[in-house]
């Protein structure tokens, strides 16, 4: 690193410098005061920061540091890792889309005793991932420290009532502040409860009105035969008061839009719910496909934007196409569509489709009893890139969906 610095000069074209006193040329970091090294580490990429203990002992101690933490922390935004999530929910890989490469993080995500083992990932934000167990607490941690707490128990009463959410947002990472929503209720008396890391409490609950504007055709919960069918990680077409897949059951968004904070989900019967925490209403989106077509439905959120990806079949092919939700026309509008070429493979098979946004990129995990395929999709280019195999031990890994989060050191539970 040393000499790659020690490169950089104020060399021209039009004029050499002269090699006697040119200190640039001999420039050492060895030479920087503390506060500058730190500036200069803080902009490597995180996958590099566990191989600063081992340069040298100055080295050593600013990874260590607080301030170098805080340096971190001014780096605006860093390439998402995705934290991969396999059948068995028993290891940490994670796909690096900086570098484009799989890699196993150092830290098992969450304490190795035997309360967490059936613990599985819900939400991520941030630098953080959440986790949720089978008693209904939630756990959040960072994945490249290992660092994790968990949450004051939530009110025993929420039990009672069927899950549908699970959204997480980071207001800042060096603080730890971040915030998780839960929502909750019958569809037609959803209510939600905030937990604020700042208060390290859950907040009163708060109940929902349906918003009474919307048109009856976008209402569809009390039509009682609009069942819809999603496609299980099995390979068997399942009615929807199944639950998908466990890592996916509780998918939902969030996104801030004209000052009004929107968790976005999916209902029992297909359609998206957006529920809006600032207004205190929620409402149905239509459908995008009639209720006898089989698809697999997910929704994603990109730069601050809410939006669906849908595996459909029809006329002997498979159909893979990203949908934005225009709420002027009340109508969805195609943004992006998978080459025919490569959805084509998934036609016959029962894929089922599970994603993550992160800026401009879709991560798509596809699966089924055939096939596990990952693809990294950039909607503004319209470029759609199968990714290369997890192999580990000569094995190929299989998994059933991802999480997007930043790889931030400096990321507080």
């Amino acid at each position: 690193m040393e000499k790659a610095v020690g490169c950089i000069s104020g060399t021209s074209r039009k004029r050499k410098l002269p090699q006697e006193g040119n200190d640039m040329l001999n420039f050492s970091l060895d030479e920087l005061t503390d506060d500058l090294l730190e500036r200069v580490l803080s902009w490597l990429p995180t996958s590099k920061y566990f191989h600063l203990g081992s340069v040298c002992k100055r080295w050593k101690s600013v990874a260590a540091s607080e301030s170098f933490k805080l340096a971190c922390s001014r780096i605006p935004s860093r390439e998402p890792l995705f934290f991969m999530v396999d059948p068995n929910l028993d290891r940490s890989v994670v796909f690096d889309s900086a570098e484009r490469s799989w890699k196993k993080l150092n830290h098992r995500p969450l304490p190795s005793n035997n309360c967490n083992c059936d613990s599985i990932p819900v939400a991520a934000a941030g630098g953080l991932v959440c986790f949720r167990n089978m008693s209904g607490d939630y756990f959040v941690c960072n994945p490249v420290t290992g660092l994790c707490r968990e949450l004051p128990p939530v009110n025993l009463d929420s039990h009672d009532r069927p899950l549908h959410g699970i959204a997480m947002t980071s207001y800042s990472n060096y603080h730890g502040y971040y915030k998780l929503v839960l929502v909750s209720g019958d569809l037609s008396k959803l209510s939600f409860r905030v937990y604020n890391s700042s208060a390290d409490c859950w907040e009163e609950e708060i109940l929902l009105r349906r918003k009474t504007d919307d048109c009856k055709e976008f209402n569809s919960t009390d039509d009682n035969n609009d069942a819809v069918y999603f496609l299980s990680k099995a390979g068997n077409v399942v009615a929807t008061n199944m639950q998908r897949n466990p890592s996916k059951q509780y998918s939902s968004v969030i996104t801030f839009k004209d000052g009004e904070e929107i968790v976005y989900f999916l209902s029992s019967t297909g359609t998206v719910v957006a529920c809006n925490l600032t207004q205190k209403h929620f409402s149905e989106y239509p459908r995008l496909l009639p209720v006898s077509f089989e698809y697999s439905i997910d929704v994603v959120e990109c730069k601050g934007e809410m939006l669906v990806v849908m595996l459909s079949e029809f006329f002997e092919s498979a159909s893979l196409r990203v949908w934005r939700f225009d709420e002027k026309t009340k109508t969805w509008n195609q943004i992006a569509s998978m080459p025919p070429a490569m959805s084509h493979e998934f036609y016959g098979k029962k894929v089922d489709v599970n994603c993550v946004g992160a800026g401009d990129q879709i991560f798509i995990c596809l699966s089924s009893a055939e096939l596990c395929s990952y693809v990294l999709c950039d909607i503004v280019a319209n470029e759609w890139v199968e990714l290369p195999k997890c192999c580990m031990n000569g094995e190929a890994m299989d998994f059933m969906s991802a999480f997007s989060f930043e790889p931030r050191i400096e990321a507080s539970v």
